[in-house]
């Protein structure tokens, strides 16, 4: 079928010109694809229509099939799921669908679908479901754990996936995958005389390096034998205009974090010569530091300006969303919890605070701005210290070559397929063979070996060869062939837990007096005393005690807190910004050697104003350049000291600097201590440390690495800790019903004694082997590790001894300063440090 022949096409094309819009040629693609119910993966830049391009798709396909009634019917049960990874998305997506369906004159209902939706909502769903579900990926597992839920999808016409890029590779998308493969199953069964109509399944995504395996992931579920859909780009060149904010004064010995704060007189001019600009900070504690620093600078900005990260509450959160919308607000500082496709239209300016550690992820936070096809994003860059202007270079390089870093998909996740299968088997059951042949057409699971499977099944049935005495353990019975979970408490106990984001156990924060402010881990106020002073959410708050998993707070007007830092703030350096660093360093080296143009300054101003910095590294030591590993040995009252830059990111640094002290101590008895960051690490010894041309390649081999890895590391532990989330994600150990403390020392205790009995007992456990296989994966980067050493042993090591700390080790050498000192004092020693250098 033509789609400019057909009448829903007509309609919409009538309504986009009554209001000065004509559809984008990748729209039109993309609904001539769904009206041929043929699935694919929409690829478009940040604010060009990519919601619309599978939305009003559905919308034309209802038409289409419905010329006559389609504004009368009603009920015409779920057409469109759109799952959002954020719950931030759903309120705007809702909001921007119901204004097209009010003005098309539709009896269409979206309704959304979160941990935020409340339980009358969800009952009225379940009566009657809207047209349009936007949903969550724990949300829709929900939903397959409740009985006769194939009904629910016999009338889907359409499954799209927003920010498809942002779920691949995290064990949310392998839930995406195993869901989509579950509605394809299920609506093959009830919807047997329907064939020739299968769901589409749509993806959206922003630009990735592996856009064609992203798209294959998505779509494995369908049909094996026919062709897996096509990626439609729309070609529209989206200008990003990146500024850096350069300090006034450049360190010739930087460190890292304190610049940032320095330079805050240089935002407010930003945020009042815009309409709305987003501050993006990296951790949740630097976000209430900065929106306390803006304020003291500018408290005329008080009420225009706001905080929101994921541990604000809820309410406040929201009304940061809608204020943003209607441009109330002149600025907001936030984190991550802003960066996907929250469509805020009077946001005009962004402003990255310190290194955002990959290029898609700026490209990202760049698109929030001029959220348009014809506008310009602007962002500016500001450096946290003044080494961090080299990242802003090698940024730019990078988006002008849309060199942009791949999302590798997760591989035999069994935890993930463990809770699926209980969630199953809660609702409706399941027969295995069935099962199976669906999990194995999933990317994810497409390795899976019967011999797993049949582990897997006895695991669920009677606790595996380790837990066959234990009763709750055995979750599954099999009935008829088709194994259900009939206890009661065990099924409301897995409809509590569904999802896969495991962190620290939160407490709710509330003042004494009524009234919630927020979250915080329960690691970082069980260091509080009463009476110590910390900030939520731009307040300042007394610690009074803690009751039912809340604490209480009261106001507190003391000028000194403690800003909460949280777990897994610090994220590592992308591979591709390494790559592009690499090589700006190459260009730093080849500028630094000769008198600048007028015309340089102004195309490299970053390099340019590095330059003293340059000449002072190059003078005492050496820039490396793309083919070279920096190596530098310098003693100090300290200690004995190897610095060593490899641009690969603190996990990569973290192991390698274990894997080089184990294989040096093979050498001579002799122990380190460690510091590392994004670009290098340093070991530490009262020894001189024998790293020299005759071995240092040797050193530096990819040669028995794994072996090594496990000598070097506490492997074990690591892996217990691990363990600790795919034993919760599992089902393994409980983390407590809503309003239950549960320490988060005792879940992994519960942890530590499953995985002791696991390696005793049942050593072949493939959730002991999964462990092991995310730490080297994860934690360790094995690949990117085992690459880094082959890249070395092709280039040049360079060994310098220079006579004092450089440019490039300062910061490394801070950072193993932190350890021992409070911040005052480590910017006391810091200074004087810097005078004695200089």
């Amino acid at each position: 079928m033509k789609l400019q022949s057909t009448k829903g096409y007509s309609i919409i094309n009538n309504w986009l010109a009554a209001k000065g819009h004509h559809p984008f040629l990748f729209q039109e693609q993309t609904w001539q694809e769904i009206i041929d119910y043929k699935s694919g993966l929409v690829n478009a830049p940040t604010g060009c229509g990519k919601t619309f391009s599978v939305f009003l798709g559905g919308v034309i396909n209802f038409i289409n099939q419905h010329p006559d009634d389609y504004k009368t019917k009603t009920k015409s049960g779920l057409q469109l799921i759109w799952i959002t990874p954020l719950r931030a998305l759903a309120k705007d997506i809702g909001r921007a669908m119901e204004e097209v369906i009010m003005e098309l004159g539709m009896n269409w209902r979206v309704g959304i679908r979160n941990g935020d939706t409340t339980i009358s909502d969800r009952q009225k769903q379940k009566r009657q479901m809207p047209e349009v579900l936007i949903i969550t990926p724990e949300s829709l597992h929900l939903l397959l754990a409740q009985k006769n839920y194939p009904e629910v999808f016999a009338s889907l016409k359409i499954l799209a996936v927003d920010e498809w890029h942002e779920l691949l590779g995290s064990k949310r998308g392998v839930q995406v995958e195993l869901a989509i493969s579950r509605i394809i199953g299920a609506n093959k069964i009830t919807n047997q005389n329907n064939i020739n109509q299968p769901i589409s399944i749509w993806g959206i995504s922003a630009t990735i390096g592996n856009l064609e395996q992203a798209k294959d992931v998505l779509l494995a579920s369908i049909n094996n034998n026919k062709p897996k859909g096509k990626i439609i780009k729309a070609v529209i060149n989206k200008n990003i205009k990146i500024e850096s904010i350069i300090p006034d004064e450049i360190e010739k010995y930087p460190w890292a974090g304190h610049l940032g704060l320095k330079l805050v007189e240089k935002v407010i001019p930003i945020i009042n010569n815009n309409k709305t600009t987003l501050i993006f900070i990296n951790t949740r504690g630097m976000t209430e530091r900065w929106y306390q620093a803006i304020l003291n600078v500018a408290p005329e900005l008080s009420g225009a300006i706001a905080l929101h990260h994921g541990s604000v509450e809820q309410d406040l959160r929201l009304w940061v969303e809608d204020n943003l919308h209607t441009g109330k607000l002149k600025a907001v500082v936030c984190t991550a919890s802003l960066d996907l496709g929250v469509d805020f239209r009077p946001v005009d300016t962004v402003i990255q605070v310190g290194s955002p550690k990959g290029v898609a992820r700026f490209l990202q936070r760049a698109g929030r701005s001029g959220h348009q096809p014809d506008a310009t994003s602007k962002i500016y860059f500001l450096p946290t210290h003044s080494l961090e202007l080299v990242e802003a270079a090698a940024l730019k390089d990078a988006i002008s070559q849309t060199f942009i870093e791949s999302r590798e998909p997760m591989l035999l996740c069994f935890d993930v397929l463990i809770q699926y299968l209980c969630t199953i088997a809660v609702s409706d059951g399941f027969v295995p063979s069935e099962i199976f042949t669906e999990i194995k057409n999933t990317w994810c699971f497409s390795a899976i070996t019967e011999e797993e499977w049949q582990q897997l099944l006895f695991f669920l049935t009677q606790g595996g060869a380790a837990l066959q005495q234990y009763d709750e353990y055995k979750k599954i019975e099999v009935i008829n062939g088709r194994y259900h979970i009939t206890n009661r408490s065990i099924a409301m106990r897995h409809r509590m837990h569904i999802g896969t984001i495991v962190s620290d156990a939160m407490l709710k924060v509330k003042f004494l007096s009524g009234g919630y402010i927020g979250v915080i881990e329960e690691w970082f106020i069980s260091r509080l005393q009463p009476g110590d002073v910390f900030t939520l959410a731009g307040r300042n708050l007394e610690y009074v005690m803690i009751k039912d998993m809340t604490a209480l707070v009261k106001k507190s007007n003391s000028k000194k807190s403690i800003v909460p830092s949280w777990m897994g703030g610090r994220m590592p350096l992308s591979a591709n910004l390494g790559i592009m660093l690499r090589k700006t360093f190459d260009k730093a080296f080849e500028m630094n050697s000769r008198v600048l143009t007028k015309k340089e300054k102004l195309e490299q101003p970053e390099l340019s104003v590095l330059k003293p910095l340059f000449d002072l590294q190059e003078s005492l030591s050496h820039i490396p350049k793309e083919n070279e590993l920096l190596i530098e040995h310098i003693e100090t009252k300290d200690g004995f000291h190897l610095f060593v830059y490899p641009f690969e990111g603190r996990l990569v640094h973290e192991a390698m600097a274990a894997i080089l002290a184990h294989r040096i101590s093979l050498i001579t008895p002799i122990t380190f201590s460690f510091a590392m960051n994004d670009y290098g690490f340093e070991l530490l010894s009262d020894q001189p440390i024998p790293v020299d041309d005759s071995n240092v390649y040797e050193l530096f081999s990819a040669e028995n690495l794994l072996a090594d890895i496990q000598r070097s590391v506490n492997s074990v532990e690591m892996a217990k800790r691990k363990f600790r989330d795919i034993a919760v994600i599992g089902g393994l150990i409980f983390q407590g019903a809503p309003g239950e403390y549960v320490k988060t020392k005792h879940l992994q205790n519960s942890a530590s004694l499953l995985f002791n009995v696991f390696n005793e007992y049942d050593s072949g456990n493939i959730l002991l082997r999964q462990a092991y296989q995310e730490v080297l994966d994860q934690q360790m980067e094995e690949v990117r590790l085992r690459n880094m050493l082959q890249r070395i042993q092709n280039g040049n090591i360079v060994i310098k001894y220079p006579g004092q700390l450089t440019p490039f080790c300062f910061p490394l050498k801070v950072d193993s300063l932190r350890e021992n000192l409070s911040s005052e004092k480590l910017e006391d020693r810091i200074k004087k440090m810097q005078s004695q250098l200089e």
